[in-house]
């Protein structure tokens, strides 16, 4: 594969998104994969998401989408794709599966979110196109308080570290400063 597959982890408000976008400036065709959904109702989501739009240039397409596999197969559509974010689309298979409560989570629920991710880590490995991912890097803040948000936490920083895997390159963003985690060729 000549373009590289790349993963940007970084905190909440670190600049990932903004490095992301930085990476792909250059072509005027890129596929942006947004993740979050509209949040009905919520002004500061929509306001971020605003911030966001107006940020990106006017010939990108939006795709307001979770299902990110098909994306990544998508042989037809040759741009380049940005997919804004991971724990996003986390949040989404996780409500999906109704994996969020205890009972849930041991009834199935568990299987079927680390099914998904497991399949979303093999769409990334076998995509013939150039994407850039962002995603939050959960390991290094407060451990959460409910049984809920250390799954996520946990399956995140897992679902990360299989993207990373597949990825040619790696980038940590941390106050707008990017670390190389994995140069291209590594």
């Amino acid at each position: 594969m000549a373009l590289p597959r790349t993963l940007i982890l970084g905190g909440a408000r670190s600049g990932k998104s903004t490095r992301a976008e930085q990476l792909l400036a250059g072509h005027p065709d890129v596929l942006y994969v947004a993740t979050g959904g509209d949040r009905g109702g919520d002004e500061d989501w929509a306001h971020r998401v605003d911030l966001h739009r107006s940020r990106r240039p006017a010939s990108w397409r939006t795709a307001e989408t979770c299902d990110l596999e098909a994306v990544l197969a998508d042989r037809a559509d040759g741009a380049p794709v940005l997919v804004d974010c991971l724990a996003l689309w986390l949040t989404h298979v996780m409500d999906e599966c109704d994996a969020w409560a205890e009972e849930g989570w041991h009834r199935g629920a568990e299987a079927a979110v680390l099914a998904r991710c497991r399949a979303l880590a093999e769409a990334w490995r076998a995509t013939e196109r150039q994407v850039v991912a962002v995603s939050n890097e959960v390991g290094m803040g407060v451990v959460p308080a409910t049984a809920a948000g250390r799954r996520f936490r946990d399956t995140l920083g897992r679902l990360n570290m299989d993207v990373a895997e597949g990825s040619e390159r790696v980038l940590l963003v941390v106050a707008g400063q990017v670390l190389t985690v994995k140069p291209v060729g590594v």
